[in-house]
Order: C-alpha cells, then structure tokens, then sequence
C-alpha cells in the first residue's frame, strides 16, 4: 500500500508543481509523477530537518516543503528532459 501512496502523492504533486511552473512543460505525465515522487521525498527530508515533519493535526508545513521540493525537480527535469530527449522528439514532428 505504501507504494501506491507514494504513486497518487507522486502524481498530485507533479501536477500542482506543472500548474505553478509558468509556461509549458514538455515530460510527458510519467515522467512529471516520478519528479513529483522525488518532490514529496526531498520535502519530506527537509522537513525532518526543519523538525516539522511530525505535528499534530495535518502537517501544512510539511506539504509546503514537499510542493516547493516538487515545483523545483520538475522545472529542472523538464529543462534536462528538452536538453536530451525533447529536442529530439520536437525535429521528428
């Protein structure tokens, strides 16, 4: 069950961190739920370190670490996916 957690987190965050980056991002959905997975982990560390990782009630701050985490891996993941595969694909077409 964890892992399937982790996918929906995964999924939820790549698409707020897609709708907050201005502009179009080109990684397909996939791709985006994987920098979305990487966003809730790292948020998660950051937030074990800040101390905030267990609060009582729902852990905004927590979520808050993980969203700005998900919005900065899927900005420079799509930079690199565009670098190497993108750019590729968009010739083909």
């Amino acid at each position: 069950m964890g892992w399937l957690w982790a996918i929906i987190v995964g999924f939820v965050l790549g698409l707020l961190a897609k709708l907050l980056i201005p502009g179009k991002q080109h990684s397909p959905l996939w791709l985006i739920t994987i920098f979305g997975m990487l966003g809730g982990i790292v948020g998660n560390s950051i937030a074990r370190a800040f101390g905030v990782d267990a609060t009582r009630g729902i852990d905004w701050s927590r979520h808050i670490f993980q969203i700005v985490a998900a919005v900065i891996i899927v900005y420079l993941g799509d930079m690199l996916y565009m670098a190497t595969i993108g750019k590729k694909k968009m010739q083909q077409t």
